[in-house]
């Protein structure tokens, strides 16, 4: 126990105890270029050109909010609010047996709530302000100084968004990934220690790598070379790597998928299992919440365009036709390896491809996010069918075979199929103001690297978490509360009456 708390101490000493790291240190890159990847940090308006400028010339210099951007970030926050509720809840809810359906439910909505609120408290503060390479600073603790007037920067100069939408919809990132984390070890975990380990985990894993993938000065801040060089070295240590997340396929789901493979290890198998039916009570919900996270998907990956623009309908496309040809593969290889294609398949599927597509989608032309999807496909099938029995653990909706395997695929697919010469768009240069070079090889080297960074850093956190939750509350519950079912023994009510 003093060892785990010793190495919890470290972590927090080394995430939040260097704030001037950023500054002081070179970027990784000898010529560090913002990206379009990454969600912007606020950023200032611009200041009129000399003091003695007239009011009107000022006013004229300061980027405004455009109401179709704005409007369009309103809708893809609410898309992503419904993948949560309930779309993620009958996906995971219909894959339990009925007796574990509303502990499903309740911990989804919960989590999401409670992380929701501890997001404006210091979530977005720790994720996107500066502070040091590896987390932010504490600014905005308590949304201190944000106004309806305040700005973010998107990824074009001198566009912005109101900082409140961004918020909301960052929120929407934060709250749901670690509900994501809940598949690998349902059924048989106590509700008070699911929400104090997303607690945990959330602070120590989500934070420190939505702001090392994601943290940017905003394009804005790129006028020269030199000006490049001093705002990246205040970017997070992903993004000073050059790593291309356009959506969250290592914050959300290499993040969430490593932390269930550790859960479902730390807490151990349910009674039963390999040897008694554990077979989905009801695969129509799963259909349906795996329907709505398909629509809500495109407010989680359109809505990371963070404008209005033709790029915008590129992710919209891309996400389509990923997710389309992730089911086709899926369906396919599931016909020929077990005789028959079954429903749980083809939803698993448009869910791999969804994962696959998320760190790419704004990178990739139409014809490499078809590739991806069927990839997805095939590689998710054997995740969730071959490599899950070696790993000889109880995860019990797939979550790693999906989520972490599809976003380990996509992120170094991402690396692949962004370059010009294959149909993607690059990587934009806002020095020169156009497409840079672009090298295959050097890139997947350096989707490598968020892939290691971000399996390493969430498997520490999320094992030391688990541990720290188990000897102050206690992870599972008894074998009697576990053979009645989380509905009656942990919630008092069930979900279905005779």
């Amino acid at each position: 126990m003093k060892r785990l708390l010793s190495l919890f101490v470290f972590l927090s000493v080394l995430i939040f105890g260097l704030p001037s790291f950023a500054a002081d240190t070179p970027a990784a890159s000898p010529e560090p270029v913002a990206t379009n990847t990454m969600p912007a940090a606020a950023i200032a308006a611009p200041a009129p050109a000399t003091a003695a400028a007239p009011a009107a010339a000022a006013v004229a210099a300061t980027p405004v909010p455009d109401k179709g951007d704005t409007a369009w970030m309103i809708v893809a926050t609410l898309l992503v609010v419904m993948m949560a509720a309930p779309g993620l809840g009958l996906f995971y809810g219909g894959m339990v047996r009925s007796k574990n359906m509303l502990s499903v439910l309740m911990q989804t909505l919960v989590i999401f709530c409670l992380l929701g609120v501890l997001w404006a408290v210091y979530g977005y503060s720790l994720a996107f302000t500066e502070g040091n390479a590896f987390i932010g600073g504490f600014s905005k603790l308590f949304l201190a100084g944000v106004t309806p007037d305040s700005v973010v920067g998107t990824y074009s100069k001198g566009v912005v968004i109101p900082e409140y939408i961004y918020i909301a919809f960052q929120l929407t990132f934060a709250a749901i990934t670690p509900a994501l984390i809940i598949g690998g070890f349902a059924e048989r975990v106590k509700f008070s220690a699911v929400l104090a380990f997303m607690v945990l985990w959330f602070t120590f894993s989500y934070l420190p790598i939505a702001h090392m993938v994601w943290f940017w000065a905003g394009p804005d801040a790129y006028t020269s070379q030199a000006a490049a060089d001093a705002a990246g070295s205040t970017a997070g240590f992903l993004f000073q790597k050059g790593v291309l997340d356009f959506a969250g396929g290592t914050v959300v789901h290499i993040n969430a998928g490593i932390a269930a493979l550790v859960g479902a290890y730390v807490v151990g198998k349910r009674i039963g299992y390999g040897r008694e039916a554990m077979a989905p009570h009801s695969l129509t919900m799963t259909m349906i919440g795996g329907s709505l996270l398909w629509v809500g998907w495109f407010g989680f990956n359109v809505g990371s365009n963070l404008e209005a623009n033709g790029a915008a309908t590129l992710v919209f496309v891309n996400t389509l036709l990923a997710t389309c040809a992730a089911t086709v593969a899926w369906t396919i290889i599931e016909a020929i390896r077990k005789g028959k294609p079954s429903m749980l398949g083809a939803v698993s599927g448009a869910i791999a491809g969804l994962v696959v597509i998320t760190p790419a989608c704004g990178f990739v032309g139409p014809m490499g996010s078809i590739i991806m999807g069927g990839l997805a496909g095939l590689v998710c099938f054997w995740g969730v069918n071959g490599l899950k029995r070696r790993l000889g653990m109880d995860d019990t909706l797939d979550v790693f075979g999906v989520h972490c395997v599809g976003g380990i695929l996509g992120a170094i697919l991402t690396g692949v199929f962004a370059a010009p010469i294959l149909g993607g768009t690059g990587v934009y240069d806002y020095v020169a103001n156009k497409v840079g070079d672009y090298d295959i090889v050097s890139q997947v080297l350096t989707q490598l690297w968020g892939v290691g960074t971000t399996v390493v850093w969430s498997g520490l956190v999320a094992f030391i978490a688990f541990k720290l939750v188990d000897k102050v509350i206690g992870l599972r519950v008894s074998d009697e509360k576990e053979r009645e079912g989380l509905d009656i023994s942990s919630h008092g009510e069930s979900a279905y009456h005779p």
